[in-house]
């Protein structure tokens, strides 16, 4: 299923004003009339757990911020598998660089769970960064770390055994969506999904997240894995943020 944005019905009334996402994304520089702007336009989505919310080779309508939920952007392989090459959290945007390049989009955004999601049109989004040297700085510096995430990827593709790669995507995980008190990470996650983020075969993440359990350092409850000994998976991924 597929969300049309540009004929989309607010489902929900929020406001940019104290909305507890905006300081940590890049609207958190705008002034008073800018948000007022950003208010106006907006309309939020709420988008059920594996929802398109945008598809690749799609031209882009508009720009979307997660304000609340989990969202995996993935690229389609030449034989139809999955590649998740990001994970959007609350705060994030996406579909940005699809609009700056006034081109199709590279990925698809899909709701991992039930996700709120605020959608700025195309022209309001483009005129606001045209008038906010702020904002620009903003993207350039967002740009830039996807850049650096995307290298690192390559290298650890290259480099690094798939179990390595499993332990650092467990890590990468908690990182992104947190804890709860007894350890179990923020996020229910396929096995195909896992595998899909560290770019194997299901079946090899399965006996490989087996393999970890057996080692005592997760536990697994369906989709939920709980941390068991942090220090033996970064040890294991040789991964440090």
């Amino acid at each position: 299923m597929r969300i049309n944005p540009p004929d989309a019905v607010k489902a929900i009334n929020t406001d940019c004003y104290n909305c507890p996402v905006r300081v940590n994304s890049i609207f958190s520089e705008l002034n008073h009339d800018s948000v007022n702007e950003l208010n106006l336009a907006k309309s939020c989505l709420v988008v059920k757990k594996s929802e398109i919310i945008f598809e690749e080779g799609a031209y882009p309508h508009g720009l979307f911020c997660l304000r609340d939920g989990k969202v995996k952007i993935i690229q389609t392989g030449v034989d139809g598998k999955e590649q998740i090459v990001h994970l959007a959290k609350s705060g994030d945007v996406m579909g940005y660089r699809a609009i700056l390049s006034s081109d199709k989009y590279s990925c698809s955004a899909i709701a991992i769970e039930r996700s709120l999601i605020c959608y700025y049109p195309l022209a309001s989004f483009k005129m606001m960064v045209e008038k906010e040297p702020k904002l620009a700085v903003k993207l350039m510096e967002l740009l830039s770390n996807e850049l650096k995430e995307a290298e690192k990827t390559i290298t650890d593709l290259a480099q690094k055994s798939v179990k390595e790669r499993l332990a650092q995507g467990i890590l990468v995980l908690k990182e992104l969506y947190g804890v709860g008190k007894d350890g179990t990470i923020n996020v229910s996650i396929t096995r195909e999904e896992l595998a899909n983020l560290i770019g194997t075969a299901r079946e090899t993440a399965t006996r490989l997240l087996m393999e970890l359990s057996e080692e005592e350092s997760i536990a697994l409850s369906g989709k939920k894995i709980k941390i068991l000994n942090h220090d033996y998976l970064v040890k294991v991924a040789h991964f440090f943020s």
